[in-house]
């Protein structure tokens, strides 16, 4: 805090400097910004930061000369993030109905059930290569590093792989 600086142009705004007055609430304003920034949520600190700049406005006759700005201004701050504290605290959150739709994972769930026992059923090398790239999203590449085989045998393993699921779903009557 700038408290000889901002002291002098309080004095000078009490005495109707506006240009002085001006520049206090500016100066003041990008304090309480880093102020509020590390007390409060984003969402509150413009809103806080304003309602300080109104409450000096509103008490700006009540500073004594005598006393420093500083500790004036940090104890307006101060009392403004308590009550705003107290009033978060005090808001009700809505309660979420009893009644409230959640989507049904069981399809998912029965889907993967019924993919990892035709994936059982497969050669390894295969139900290995199509679980790195298909599922988990690696590239061919990253997967034929992890299970030591080549580019080409790792496309090979995933496209004879996906075909024998294909034939694997037809006969125990699933939907390929």
């Amino acid at each position: 805090m700038a408290d000889d600086h901002w002291r002098d142009l309080m004095l000078a705004a009490q005495a109707g400097d506006a240009a002085s007055y001006r520049r206090l609430l500016l100066e003041a304003g990008s304090w309480l910004q880093r102020y509020y920034a590390r007390r409060l949520p984003a969402s509150m600190v413009d809103d806080a930061a304003q309602e300080v700049l109104l409450a000096l406005h509103t008490k700006r006759h009540t500073y004594d000369p005598a006393q420093p700005f500083g500790p004036w201004l940090s104890a307006i701050a101060r009392y403004k993030w308590i009550d705003r504290l107290r009033a978060m605290k005090n808001s009700l959150t809505e309660e979420l109905p009893e009644d409230l739709a959640v989507r049904d994972h069981g399809e998912a769930v029965r889907s993967a059930s019924i993919l990892e026992r035709l994936l059982e059923r497969l050669k390894p090398a295969q139900a290995n290569a199509i679980r790195l790239v298909k599922l988990e999203g690696l590239s061919i590449k990253e997967a034929a590093e992890r299970l030591g085989q080549t580019v080409s045998l790792v496309k090979v393993n995933i496209h004879r792989g996906l075909r024998q699921l294909g034939e694997l779903a037809q006969e125990d009557g699933h939907e390929a």
